[in-house]
């Protein structure tokens, strides 16, 4: 019931959102331009504000800091898909190394909780069909359906990243970009794409003024791939939103019967600074690339950097409800149309 009540009111709203975008952001209308600029630039600037957040929580040692660094070096100059878990893996290792003498056994106790959901084999079940829906779909977007635009696509690209993330819903973004908005060998947005640059930083910006979780950004991005694919709007955020939030709900039921035990293990707790110190660095990525991604393609790029200034100080520094800031990024990039701003 409370994940319900968390992410469905969200996901409805983004796929109503998604829909209309589709259409509307597509035309060629100037007013329009400058709106999208500013949602963007707000979007960006409270993905910024999350990060910051995390950073100063997270990478607070020395050791933390350097890793979070190269990680966002590294995401930053590479983006194949296999880099985010086996940084993860380099940062659990990491710290284990630089931890080892440290005693990291956990004290007190689990509240006298003796079953968490499933028992240790339906667990396991639940991890094993994680597995086997990942390699036929990945096996068949790369074989049968190779070079296609159809929902068996669309679903693959969801379900694959939403099975290789981790350290959060800002850590998806620069990852669901690569695969949606695609792009020629010279960087020029292809006329087929699934989902244009502006549709993806508009619906950025207006799904952090929405309830719920980052990831009903999915449901918003699956309408506009079925629309411009000719199928139903429907078809396309049911598939997108499955697709990116199942492979995670699965893991944690499937995993939640073990946890009493490997919480517990030491190698797991030391590594475990390393893991969210990467999780960080790829948010802080997605940052550094996105800013450059709305300087670049915003009809005032300099009035858009101000913007996103902006909205950061608003949300991170005077605490101004995110919905309001949102409005108003909109409304100022409306100005800055209408100012003809550079």
């Amino acid at each position: 019931m409370s994940g319900a009540l968390f992410q469905y009111p969200g996901a409805v709203v983004m796929t109503v959102v998604g829909a209309g975008a589709a259409r509307f952001l597509t035309d060629n209308r100037k007013w329009l331009d400058g709106i999208v600029a500013g949602l963007s630039a707000v979007g960006v600037a409270l993905v910024a504000s999350a990060a910051k957040g995390l950073l100063m929580k997270l990478c607070n040692t020395k050791v933390t800091a350097i890793v979070g660094t190269l990680a966002a070096a590294a995401a930053i100059y590479w983006s194949e898909p296999w880099l985010y878990p086996l940084l993860i893996v380099l940062g659990f290792i990491v710290t284990n190394i630089t931890e080892r003498k440290k005693d990291c056994r956990l004290t007190g106790n689990d509240g006298g909780v003796e079953s968490l959901g499933f028992d240790m084999l339906g667990g396991g079940v639940l991890i094993g069909a994680w597995l086997v829906v990942l390699a036929v779909v990945l096996a068949l977007a790369r074989t049968v359906y190779k070079h296609g635009d159809g929902p068996l696509n669309w679903f693959e690209v969801f379900y694959r990243i939403g099975s290789i993330i981790y350290g959060g819903g800002q850590v998806v973004l620069p990852m669901l970009l690569t695969d949606v908005v695609q792009k020629d060998e010279n960087g020029k947005e292809l006329e087929n794409t699934w989902v244009t640059e502006k549709q993806f930083y508009a619906g950025l910006g207006a799904v952090q003024a929405m309830p719920g979780p980052l990831f009903n950004f999915s449901a918003y991005l699956g309408c506009i791939i079925a629309k411009r694919n000719g199928y139903t709007f429907i078809l396309g955020a049911v598939l997108a939103w499955f697709g990116l939030f199942s492979p995670g709900v699965m893991l944690m039921f499937g995993v939640l019967p073990f946890w009493k035990r490997f919480r517990t293990w030491q190698i797991y707790r030391r590594g475990l600074p390393g893991m969210n110190a990467v999780g960080v660095g790829l948010i802080l990525a997605s940052v550094f690339k996105m800013t450059l991604d709305v300087w670049r393609i915003s009809p005032f790029p300099n009035a858009s950097l101000c913007i996103a200034l902006f909205a950061f100080t608003a949300v991170d520094e005077l605490k101004i409800f995110e919905p309001i800031v949102v409005i108003c990024g909109a409304l100022l990039g409306l100005l800055g149309w209408g100012a003809k701003l550079d």
